[in-house]
């Protein structure tokens, strides 16, 4: 057979021919179409094409000549003034290691195939291409209609033979499917069998239990003969002796009402002890009413011995003889981190016990209660025995069991107990005391001065504001903007220490006091007051 050359004519240039088939004659074919030109002799065999044949593309419209042609002032191509780039370098030969490992064996042109031959393509009933309705899938017929559904979701075969079988998170699972019947049967009747077997013995227990009766007449508990062992000095015991000698304060004005302590001083003739800012609300105020509470629950009326505001101490008198005394005793032989007990009716919790330790001494407190007329400044016990609003007026005791302090005040954040309580000492309290019940007003020392707490960085003391005409100070040559530093060679740092120095002292004392003027040190010498 011969290829004719495609330009000859009978073979007009892309014009497909066939030939006929040795036997065949031109009358044989169909048609005129496939029919030997005229004038053409021998075989013909036009060129074959390897591919399909691509058409020839459209004329552009002058629309689209206009916006996308190129430009009638610009010849050549549009990439005409680019460089060529480089040839590209040659890659460099494989070592001699990588071909002995690779390169194809002697006589063999490729890679060889695997042993077995080449696998092919696996092919099962559950692979979504091979379906057996697959000619009659929608998806595979381009004349369906379109319609939303779910995804396709199809089963994965698991190739696992047994029971048995692992998950992708390596679990192992029983696939009842492939059970035998008969190993199914025993399964299910092994568990309908441990059911009824729970079953009845869940029956029996409850039965006896409901069979056993609730009550048991005649039951004896087990205790022990063993009593407790309080040695003297232990908090039970301080509380045993002092709780009877401590009162609870009540106070009503009007429809309002407060509790405060206080503690017995003198139970032959009913005198207590208390605060003045307990008091002073329902004092010469008609129609209030001051009742004293006993640790055994009966009461009785109070009235009013006198108050000292200064110190903030008052004495209420009760028409009750006999009452149990305390004992009072001092603060001379105290030290920080001696044991103490708090006794008194904190938030209207009457015989109330509470411990802890002397946490400081001659701390500088100054008392102000609202509603009350109380201002005074006291060298108080401090403790942190825990002391709450209701406690005022009780009492501080020792590990003998005698009273060294009058719980007077609390420093908190919230109202409540943070460890920091203070108590006026029994010596100052016993001293007030005396003089309300024999002339129901107290005497204090005074200087004559205001002053306020000021520091140069290196030392502290107590600058004074004003000095109140004919007083002590003013007798002695104390001026404003004066620094009180020392009253007797005792250190003043701060306003508070100096009120405490002078109360300290008797009105008629001669006191020497260190004062900083004008940058310079001087002493003077004054006659207190009486206040």
């Amino acid at each position: 057979m011969t290829s004719p050359d495609p330009r000859e004519p009978g073979a007009a240039d892309g014009e497909r021919t066939v030939e006929a088939v040795a036997g065949d004659t031109p009358a044989d074919v169909d048609g005129a179409v496939f029919a030997r030109p005229a004038g053409a002799t021998g075989p013909f065999d036009p060129p074959r094409r390897t591919g399909p044949a691509v058409p020839a593309p459209p004329s552009p419209s002058p629309a689209q000549q206009a916006a996308f042609g190129r430009p009638a002032a610009v010849p050549g191509s549009f990439a005409g003034d680019r460089p060529t780039p480089p040839p590209r370098p040659a890659l460099p030969p494989p070592p001699e290691a990588v071909l002995r490992a690779f390169r194809a064996p002697a006589g063999q042109a490729g890679l060889q195939e695997p042993p077995g031959g080449r696998p092919g393509r696996r092919r099962t009933s559950a692979g979504p291409w091979w379906k057996p309705d697959a000619r009659s899938d929608p998806w595979r017929d381009p004349h369906a209609p379109a319609g939303l559904t779910g995804p396709a979701v199809f089963a994965e075969e698991s190739e696992q033979e047994g029971p048995v079988v692992v998950d992708r998170r390596g679990r192992r699972k029983l696939r009842l499917r492939d059970l035998s019947v008969r190993v199914a049967a025993l399964v299910v009747l092994a568990v309908l069998l441990a059911g009824a077997l729970g079953g009845g013995v869940g029956y029996l227990l409850t039965r006896e239990a409901a069979e056993t009766p609730l009550l048991a007449p005649g039951t004896t508990l087990s205790q022990t003969d063993e009593g407790v062992t309080r040695e003297p000095g232990s908090v039970s015991d301080i509380a045993g002796a002092v709780t009877p000698a401590v009162v609870s304060i009540e106070v009503r004005v009007g429809e309002v009402g407060a509790t405060g302590s206080g503690v017995v001083v003198d139970g032959e003739n009913g005198y207590i002890v208390t605060n003045n800012h307990v008091v002073s609300g329902a004092d010469g105020v008609e129609g209030a009413g001051i009742r004293a509470v006993f640790s055994d629950g009966t009461g009785s009326e109070a009235r009013i011995v006198g108050r000292d505001p200064a110190s903030d101490i008052a004495v209420v008198k009760v028409e009750r003889p006999g009452l149990v005394t305390a004992s009072l005793g001092s603060v001379d032989d105290l030290v920080v981190g001696d044991p103490v007990v708090a006794i008194g009716s904190p938030l209207g919790l009457a015989g109330t016990v509470t411990s802890g330790i002397v946490s400081a001494l001659d701390r500088p407190v100054r008392l102000a209660g609202e509603g009350s007329d109380t201002n005074a400044v006291i060298s108080a016990v401090q403790t942190d025995a825990p002391i709450n609003p209701g406690n005022s007026g009780g009492a501080l005791v020792d590990a003998t069991g005698a009273v060294i302090g009058i719980n007077t005040a609390i420093a908190s954040l919230g109202g409540g107990s943070v460890g920091l309580g203070f108590a006026i000492p029994i010596d100052t309290a016993r001293e007030v005391a005396e003089q309300l019940i024999a002339t129901g007003a107290a005497v204090h020392a005074s200087l004559g001065v205001n002053t306020r707490s000021v520091t140069d960085g290196t030392r502290d003391g107590a600058l004074v504001l004003n000095v109140e005409p004919d007083s002590a100070a003013a007798a002695a040559g104390i001026r404003e903007r004066d620094v009180v530093i020392a009253v007797d060679d005792l250190p003043v740092g701060s306003s508070e220490e100096l009120v405490v120095a002078v109360d300290s002292h008797r009105p008629g004392d001669v006191v020497t006091l260190e004062l900083i003027r004008d940058g310079a040190s001087t002493t003077v010498q004054a006659t207190l007051d009486q206040a």
